[in-house]
């Protein structure tokens, strides 16, 4: 492809998202010294000593195992439970079904900060507190709406008589549901799975929250990593580059679903 004047602006946006990610990387290989007296596109003196302490430091592996934990939990609860519930809403009329689906997407429009305190006296009196389901269940009120959202368009856009065709032909809906409507909306559910996915591993409020020592995930790790030096900016930088290797992998294994459910949904 030619390059023309109009992909300018296009490839100076690029650069310009593009360079705080590469400066992050790039200081991740630095010594703290280094990154706070010079500035330099390289590293003069290239060094692994943050990986290794981040890899070496019990706190920081168990706060990666706790993040993908709750996240991965939430994933599944929201998608198995959104699945039936969007299909209810798609292919049934019942009274109050529109009042219902209103509903559910306002728990997804709240703010997060109103949902600490009762989450909090809720969980403590449970006994789940800073327990990785705690999270994840508590993730499920702004994710399950949303996930129940963008399946219900995907299965409407899926002919109704494709489901009568099926019964008629003398399969059981769990088969018909297994065999022929699961495949249709895997892009759907590929998409949901997505946003569930980021939103969970990035929310901060109520991670920190309803968790102390036990179950502490990443983001919060990263706001309580200053020592009486200050900062150690080499391993938070090295933090941040290995944050977001999950979301990237994510993203490389279930991009051609999402390609398909921004074409086809209601994203």
């Amino acid at each position: 492809m030619k390059l023309t004047k109009r992909h300018i602006p296009l490839i100076a946006y690029l650069i310009f998202m593009v360079i705080p990610l590469y400066w992050m990387l790039n200081c991740s290989f630095k010594f703290t010294t280094e990154i706070m007296t010079t500035m330099t596109w390289f590293p003069e003196t290239f060094t692994t000593r943050n990986y290794q302490h981040i890899f070496s430091n019990e706190v920081w592996r168990n706060s990666f195992v706790n993040t993908l934990t709750y996240v991965c939990l939430n994933v599944v609860l929201c998608v198995v439970a959104a699945v039936p519930a969007a299909y209810a809403f798609s292919r049934w009329r019942f009274r109050g079904d529109n009042h219902l689906f209103f509903w559910l997407l306002t728990n997804r429009m709240g703010p997060v900060a109103i949902f600490m305190i009762p989450m909090f006296q809720l969980y403590s009196n449970l006994g789940l507190f800073d327990t990785n389901f705690a999270v994840a269940l508590c993730h499920c009120v702004f994710n399950l709406p949303l996930a129940i959202w963008i399946l219900e368009g995907f299965i409407s856009g899926i002919p109704k008589e494709l489901d009568e065709t099926a019964f008629i032909d003398g399969m059981s809906f769990p088969q018909f549901f297994v065999k022929v409507f699961f495949p249709l909306i895997r892009p759907g559910i590929g998409v949901a799975a997505f946003f569930c996915f980021m939103f969970s591993y990035a929310e901060l409020l109520l991670a920190r929250t309803l968790t102390s020592a036990n179950s502490k995930p990443i983001v919060v790790a990263l706001t309580r990593s200053q020592g009486a030096e200050g900062w150690d900016w080499g391993v938070l930088m090295a933090a941040g580059t290995l944050v977001m290797l999950p979301g990237l992998i994510a993203v490389y294994f279930i991009r051609n679903y999402i390609a398909k459910g921004f074409a086809m949904g209601r994203v």
